[in-house]
């Protein structure tokens, strides 16, 4: 990643606070996807099926889906420095203590306990940037702090997969574990005080929901989520049926998709202003239903490899750039928009995992990838309806909805 990438179309730089917002979206990302890169290992190591080991991504995606809107409510008016240095201690030490555990009993719950970090850390670190940079460097500080979730399937997911594959999945919890703790003490030592996006009233909650336009944006993450972890929750077992991989190639194979991914980011990151938010979106959720569309050719290694380019240049970057979208559209409902928008996105992995589940036994893993090019065409004729909806509604709140100023204490 080159440093232009931290600079905006004017010429200024970003504010050094992004780069710890970026680590704290990459250890998130990485614990997120352990699960996917080890779930052969948790399988046989815990005597449980691939279908009953998958549930521990539905599970937690359950949580973090319900969690990431309740959570926004709960914690408005907490300092975000406390905030996101506290959630990812959370995340730290339970990946630590899940790491311990012996059976599908007790991970499967520590689990889902792990996941109210990512329902608070990820929206809340988005909303609160846009609070720190001008609004002509919005798109591009939120588009950028999400690289992290790139940067974690480039390094942390391969990571996860080679450490499961060789040492056992146990290692590679306890590996987001410590990143967790370095990344608690960067946020703490690097996030201003007194940071406090204003806090949302019930009117403006209201008007988040009676908006149609952020209604449909929010059906897309759904759907394109869905679909994406119908297949992506199952990549692991699914090549190693398929292909009969190592470890080290399964491992190169998701350096491959998240290399991929984070050229995407980082690409969509630089364009987005150029675009604009709803053709980027657009833009990505049709390479993801390419990759989707050809799956069925990868029978090789390097076919593989092929066929996940387009989906993986389009995965991380469509979420950025939906991100980037809803703050757009209504900056003053950020906390509360961009908090729904982890949750569609969370609801529509634990549909996705859940859904995969089914098709691998009814149908087995050839199909999965159909399941999810449905899911990818259905969220991009919501994000053409969105961007319809759009122009003909105006989002925005008057002052009384709002419950607070934004406040920075010195």
């Amino acid at each position: 990643m080159t440093s232009a990438t931290n600079i905006d179309a004017r010429g200024q730089r970003l504010p050094a606070v992004v780069w710890p917002l970026l680590f704290g979206n990459f250890v998130i990302g990485t614990g997120v996807m352990v699960v996917p890169g080890t779930l052969n290992e948790i399988s046989s190591s815990l005597d449980v099926s691939i279908a009953v080991a998958g549930q521990l991504i539905s599970a937690a995606a359950l949580l973090m889906a319900i969690g990431a809107p309740v959570m926004a409510a709960v914690v408005g008016s907490w300092d975000r420095r406390r905030l996101l240095m506290l959630s990812m201690l959370w995340y730290a030490l339970m990946h630590l203590v899940s790491a311990a555990a012996t059976d599908i009993g007790e991970l499967l719950p520590l689990r889902v306990i792990t996941m109210l970090s990512p329902a608070i850390f990820t929206p809340q670190a988005a909303a609160c940037v846009g609070m720190l940079v001008p609004p002509h460097q919005r798109g591009r500080a939120i588009t950028f702090i999400f690289v992290g979730w790139s940067l974690a399937s480039v390094l942390g997911m391969p990571l996860s997969a080679f450490l499961g594959g060789t040492l056992g999945w146990r290692s590679a919890f306890a590996v987001v574990g410590v990143l967790g703790l370095v990344s608690t003490v960067w946020i703490w030592r690097s996030m201003p005080r007194g940071v406090k996006p204003p806090a949302l009233s019930t009117a403006a909650w209201g008007q988040v929901f009676s908006s149609r336009t952020l209604l449909l944006c929010l059906a897309v993450t759904v759907l394109s989520s869905a679909g994406q972890f119908s297949q992506f929750s199952y990549f692991a077992p699914y090549f190693k049926e398929r292909l009969d991989i190592s470890p080290g190639a399964l491992s190169a194979l998701f350096m491959w998709f998240g290399a991929a991914g984070l050229l995407g980011n980082v690409l969509m990151s630089r364009y987005i202003d150029r675009l604009g938010n709803h053709r980027a979106v657009m833009i990505g959720l049709a390479l993801m239903a390419l990759g989707l569309a050809a799956w069925s050719m990868g029978s090789t290694l390097a076919t593989a490899a092929a066929v996940c380019l387009p989906w993986a240049l389009g995965c991380f970057s469509t979420n950025s750039a939906q991100q980037a979208r809803l703050v757009s559209l209504a900056p003053s409902l950020a906390s509360g928009s961009i908090a729904l928008n982890s949750s569609a996105m969370y609801a529509g992995q634990a549909i996705g995992a859940a859904s995969g589940g089914w098709v691998i036994l009814n149908g087995g893993f050839m199909q999965l990838h159909w399941a999810g090019f449905a899911g990818l065409v259905l969220a991009m004729l919501a994000s053409a309806a969105a961007a319809r909806a759009a122009r003909d509604e105006t989002v925005g709140l008057s002052g009384a909805a709002i419950a607070s100023p934004v406040r920075r204490d010195r």
